[in-house]
């Protein structure tokens, strides 16, 4: 059995200095690698740009065509009425109408989403002060089964 000697027990002067050498390399190639990241952000980004341009302007003809589409349906849904032996007037009251109810509950619906938009979960989450508590839910109301029979109603002093 061979004991260690003192000389093998201490670090070695060169693995030091290739650990040192090393860290000083990756010290030199870090703008490199940091500016090709950079580089290829921007690079991407350029391009998620032009992709965005080109996706508002599809979504804009979309709209266009789809107004026009639904302008044509309901002329068709007119005329047809009027072919039935509506009064012109009151096929168009009528598609007017109908138009009228399906407006008014797209704006009502994207109404009840705005509170949505301000992300709450996120921002209770998010506070510095841990006081600051959501609102507590009401109760629900319970009921009241009240008796339906007048023999088992008690008074209302006993």
């Amino acid at each position: 059995m061979t004991t260690p000697t003192p000389a093998d027990a201490a670090p070695s002067p060169p693995a030091q200095e290739s650990l040192l050498q090393t860290l000083k390399g990756l010290w030199q190639e870090l703008p490199g690698l940091v500016s090709d990241r950079v580089e290829l952000l921007s690079l991407e980004l350029n391009r998620a740009g032009l992709a965005l341009a080109q996706i508002a302007a599809l979504v804009v003809a979309a709209a266009i065509l789809g107004v026009t589409a639904w302008l044509a349906l309901w002329g068709m849904v007119v005329a047809l009425l009027v072919m039935a032996g509506l009064h012109w007037l009151v096929a168009l009251g009528l598609a007017l109408v109908a138009n009228l109810l399906a407006a008014w509950w797209a704006v009502s619906r994207a109404r009840s989403l705005l509170p949505k938009l301000k992300l709450p979960a996120t921002r209770r989450h998010m506070m510095l002060s841990p006081s600051t508590k959501p609102p507590p839910v009401p109760p629900v109301p319970t009921p009241r089964h009240e008796p339906t029979d007048s023999t088992t109603a008690t008074a209302p002093g006993r």
